[in-house]
């Protein structure tokens, strides 16, 4: 059993996006998977309107993610939050997974690059 980072925009039609990434979890769980959806979880504590309580959201969901064994990329198009998600995972070396659902559920597809981005090099040299 792996725990699933379940990313899915949520900014624009909340009420959709949110049913969606409820449809999305639950699919992460009848995979066999423990699910991680922090915008489920934070608006229910959060002001999203809010750009210091939107932004915690993000940064506290940025927080678990070294503790995920994937992060599942659900929806037809990458949302702001979404792409620093990846961008993070990818980062960190954790695997991501796209997943699109079709007529007859979701389709989880392979995993991209999952290699750990190399430490930049220090510009300026400390004396």
């Amino acid at each position: 059993m792996k725990l699933i980072y379940v990313a899915s925009p949520y900014a624009g039609d909340i009420e959709k996006n949110t049913e969606f990434a409820k449809r999305a979890c639950r699919h992460a769980m009848g995979e066999g998977h423990v699910f991680f959806a922090p915008h489920l979880l934070y608006p229910q504590l959060l002001d999203d309107s809010n750009p210091q309580e939107r932004q915690a959201g993000l940064d506290m969901g940025l927080v678990m993610l070294p503790r995920c064994d994937e992060l599942w990329c659900y929806g037809d198009h990458i949302s702001l939050g979404m792409h620093l998600e990846i961008e993070e995972a990818g980062r960190l070396g954790i695997p991501v997974r796209r997943v699109t659902e079709q007529e007859n559920g979701f389709a989880i597809g392979r995993v991209k690059n999952n290699a750990p981005a190399e430490a930049p090099e220090q510009a300026m040299r400390m004396v």
